[in-house]
């Protein structure tokens, strides 16, 4: 009886058992499924809230206007200043003894000749020492003539023993003296002559008067300076202040564009010659830029040039695109990411186009063209691209 009882009890704690597990699986399941939900929705929460941060951060990024100004042929232009003087100079004073001043033919802004008289002399003292010297040209010649007359007849007495050959001798020295004599007088009436006529200031060469320097009764000497001063030809020059740089790269020959200052007059001039040196202090050199006479070119003036220096291929910017700061000048580009890089640039020739960059730009880059002051770098940018720097 015992044993048929016991068998019961022993099944139904088997049951009990495997229910008590089951019931814990379904309820560990339960509590995956309940975690693995909670872990879905908090990165979905995560997820949508960190896209929408992004697109609010993006709506709120700054837009700047951006150009890829590609490469294109440039003119190189180097822009001078300088000072206008004569191309060639001719300081004119006194050649001769000098004396007082009798009269000036010409003023500051004449045009002369070569070889034109400019200014006399009084030569009343001198005019009475040539006439002096002419009169004893004259007095010498007539004793020569006498001399030789004495001699010829002398010499056709000979033959009939009336006339020794000493006498002819001495007739004949006496020729020869008095033919000395004149020689004497005629180089010491030319000598005189040649005085007198140096006592006119003439042009040594054609040209403009820039400057006169003295008036009727002034007596001058050889001490008395520059009386006239004249540019050659009426040619004037531009000698145009240029750095190293830019020194070596003009020629000789090389086209200019010269504007006076005070004036609206374009000169078209050419380059001659170039400073062999360099001041050490400016670190500068002279370019000889030769024009002709215009009325608005005026030794001692200032003049400004455009010297046409050659072509590069290189990219050109709005000047509003270009940055400056003490580390040199720069500008701001956009990459792929929207944002905003520094990039150092070199600037070269300034046109009506904009500035050339010779240096940091290959050409392909997003550059802002304007807002640039404002940016900092690394800040994200909505980016709008323009196409040609002019709408700058």
């Amino acid at each position: 009886m015992n044993y048929e009882s016991t068998i019961p009890n022993k099944n139904l704690s088997v049951l009990d058992d495997f229910e008590a597990r089951s019931v814990n699986r379904r309820r560990l399941i339960l509590a995956a499924l309940v975690v693995v939900a909670l872990l879905l929705a908090y990165v979905g929460y995560h997820y949508f809230m960190g896209g929408a941060a992004e697109e609010d951060t993006a709506s709120q990024a700054p837009t700047v206007t951006v150009m890829v100004p590609g490469k294109q042929q440039v003119t190189r232009t180097i822009n001078a200043t300088g000072t206008l003087a004569a191309r060639r100079e001719l300081p004119v004073g006194v050649v001769g003894e000098g004396g007082r001043i009798t009269k000036v033919y010409v003023d500051a802004g004449s045009w002369v000749k070569q070889g034109q008289i400019m200014a006399s002399i009084d030569r009343s003292v001198q005019s009475q020492q040539a006439a002096s010297l002419e009169a004893s040209v004259g007095a010498s010649r007539a004793d020569l003539n006498l001399a030789q007359a004495n001699l010829d007849r002398a010499e056709k007495l000979i033959e009939r023993g009336f006339i020794s050959k000493a006498d002819i001798d001495r007739l004949t020295a006496t020729r020869d003296s008095s033919a000395a004599r004149l020689r004497v007088s005629q180089a010491q009436l030319n000598e005189t002559r040649a005085r007198n006529s140096r006592l006119n200031i003439v042009a040594p060469k054609a040209g403009f008067v820039l400057e006169r320097n003295v008036e009727p009764g002034q007596t001058v000497t050889q001490g008395s300076g520059v009386l006239f001063l004249l540019a050659q030809n009426g040619e004037m020059e531009l000698q145009a202040q240029l750095g190293e740089s830019d020194l070596a790269n003009v020629s000789v020959g090389t086209t200019t564009q010269v504007t006076p200052v005070g004036s609206d007059k374009v000169l078209t001039g050419q380059i001659w010659q170039i400073s062999p040196v360099i001041d050490p202090q400016s670190r500068q050199g002279i370019a000889r830029i030769s024009l002709g006479y215009d009325s608005a070119l005026r030794p001692g003036g200032f003049a400004s040039a455009r010297i046409q220096s050659g072509t590069s291929e290189t990219s050109v910017l709005a000047e509003s695109a270009v940055q400056h700061d003490s580390k040199g000048s720069f500008v701001y580009i956009v990459g792929a990411d929207n944002k905003a890089v520094r990039r150092d640039v070199v600037i070269g020739a300034v046109s009506a186009a904009g500035l050339s960059i010779t240096s940091g730009l290959n050409g392909n880059e997003k550059v802002v063209l304007r807002a640039g002051g404002f940016l900092s770098p690394g800040e994200t940018v909505q980016p709008q691209v323009q196409k040609k720097a002019g709408g700058a």
